[in-house]
């Protein structure tokens, strides 16, 4: 028997594949250009490939899925037996993501409620598996759409990047905050604020940062049933040290997701990136 409301999301939600073939959510991907080539985000191919690009400084830009890419995932849905469509995206401040989902909605066979989470790699996941789960449940759209909102507006992303250069670059992060980060080499820590990326505090070494980044993610935490994901790029060794310590000192600790997030999220942090995601359930 069909699902009756369908899921859709976008590649920066970066769930894990099995996880997302499991509830059945569609993902859209993003691109990724490097070099002047595009790439599926979310691929090992364009993850390799950012790699030799932020090495060799060559230039990396992104894309958002264009509304015929959401046209076809929500005919797709309907076609399945999708009565109504959820579709969960990254911070429309960030992207313009959201605007094509919108845009593509408006033709759509079925009711699309389209979201913009304000949240971007599993800030987001966490919301997108909440309103599957709530659709598995015998959700109604109003009511998936309701507990993908309550999920966004207690979950909190952090993270820390050895430079905010790329961020600047990419116009994520303005001029004057990416100066003052790296004014005598601070290492910056970032949050998910309002959609935005804001420079929440500037550390004086990297080993203290990633200490603040592990008290910010402990205290948000709570003793409460919580998820938590901690996200890196070309920082394996670090990330699973921060799951470690996070998984012994949180009590309430539901689910814990480690991961490299994918090229297009890399391409504004650039290597280094370590962050921890902490969804209260």
């Amino acid at each position: 028997m069909p699902r009756t409301i369908a899921l859709v999301t976008d590649s920066t939600a970066y769930l894990p594949p099995a996880t997302a073939a499991r509830h059945r959510i569609t993902v859209v991907p993003l691109t990724v250009v490097l070099g002047g080539r595009p790439f599926e985000d979310g691929t090992e191919e364009s993850a390799r490939r950012l790699a030799q690009a932020l090495h060799q400084r060559q230039p990396v830009t992104t894309s958002r899925p264009s509304p015929e890419d959401f046209a076809a995932a929500y005919r797709e849905a309907a076609e399945a037996g999708a009565r109504g469509i959820v579709s969960l995206h990254l911070s429309a401040e960030i992207s313009g993501t959201y605007d094509a989902a919108v845009l593509a909605a408006r033709e759509a066979p079925v009711p699309v409620r389209v979201v913009d989470s304000g949240m971007v790699a599993m800030a987001l996941g966490f919301c997108v598996l909440a309103a599957a789960e709530a659709a598995e449940a015998g959700g109604s759209l109003d009511e998936a759409v309701a507990v993908a909102v309550k999920r966004a507006e207690s979950t909190r992303a952090y993270f820390y990047v050895d430079t905010l250069e790329h961020l600047r670059r990419g116009g994520r992060i303005g001029t004057a905050r990416a100066l003052l980060g790296s004014a005598l080499a601070v290492k910056p820590l970032l949050e998910l604020a309002e959609g935005r990326i804001e420079l929440r505090e500037k550390v004086r070494t990297a080993s203290r940062a990633i200490a603040r980044l592990e008290e910010l993610a402990a205290s948000q935490a709570g003793a409460g049933p919580v998820d938590i994901a901690v996200h890196h790029l070309a920082a394996e060794e670090r990330a699973a040290q921060l799951a470690d310590r996070l998984r012994q000192r949180l009590p309430g600790l539901a689910a814990l997701h480690v991961s490299e997030v994918g090229a297009v999220l890399g391409a504004h942090t650039g290597p280094g990136l370590l962050g921890a995601v902490v969804s209260p359930r």
